[in-house]
């Protein structure tokens, strides 16, 4: 497997045992132990956090970050956060992730433009990161023609949790790849099954099981080959 490819940790906390005190710290020490071997990109997904509660998760998931990119200047792991650029804004993060059916990454660019001049904004970076949902080789297409970052092209294989979604397969994941844009795959991605999608032409995988469920260090000596 390529010592390049794109690896993006996306966090559930409600999945780690424990009252919210205790899934929040160990939301935070994951998150804390994939920047430190080096993953690419997390994307802070706790979706039923009301704005405030999601801004002070987002701040203390930041200033973890930025410590580990002060002791080694070689880590570049950016936090995205889920759908919400107002909060990302807020906790200085290095931009969004967006649904299929979100705002556009036009719109998230001309509000962060706005915000761009706020103190909370002076260790970012003026423009967002921005990952889009995809779910099918047009979508990805129209997300390239948008200028997004990256496509998060799901689901790749029958995911545990949504049975009854129908996966797109390794054809569809290799189409999608010919778009002039990084294509991650995503749904039921594991170690065993996750080379084929390198070899569909992927860029990197994207999980939230694969990494939150093992040692991440593990998982990206497996995925990086080293």
């Amino acid at each position: 497997m390529a010592q390049h490819s794109i690896l993006y940790y996306i966090t559930d906390r409600s999945a780690f045992p424990g009252d919210e005190s205790a899934r929040r710290r160990r939301l935070l020490e994951k998150i804390s132990e994939a920047a430190s071997v080096g993953i690419d990109y997390i994307q802070l997904r706790e979706k039923d956090l009301c704005a405030r509660d999601l801004e002070s998760l987002a701040q203390d998931a930041m200033r973890i970050i930025l410590q580990l990119r002060t002791e080694n200047r070689e880590l570049r792991t950016a936090l995205l956060i889920n759908s919400r650029t107002d909060v990302a804004l807020a906790a200085a993060a290095d931009g969004v992730h967006l649904p299929s059916n979100d705002v556009s990454p036009k719109d998230v660019r001309q509000v962060w433009k706005c915000g761009a001049g706020t103190p909370a904004r002076e260790v970012s970076p003026q423009d967002p990161l921005i990952s889009i949902s995809c779910h099918s080789p047009a979508e990805v297409a129209q997300v390239a023609s948008n200028r997004a970052t990256v496509a998060l092209f799901a689901p790749v294989f029958e995911k545990k949790d949504a049975p009854g979604a129908r996966p797109a397969a390794l054809d569809a994941l290799r189409q999608a790849c010919r778009s002039e844009i990084p294509v991650l795959a995503l749904g039921g991605v594991t170690l065993q099954n996750a080379q084929s999608c390198l070899h569909a032409g992927a860029a990197g995988i994207a999980a939230i099981r694969l990494f939150q469920e093992n040692d991440i260090a593990t998982v990206v000596r497996e995925l990086r080959g080293y």
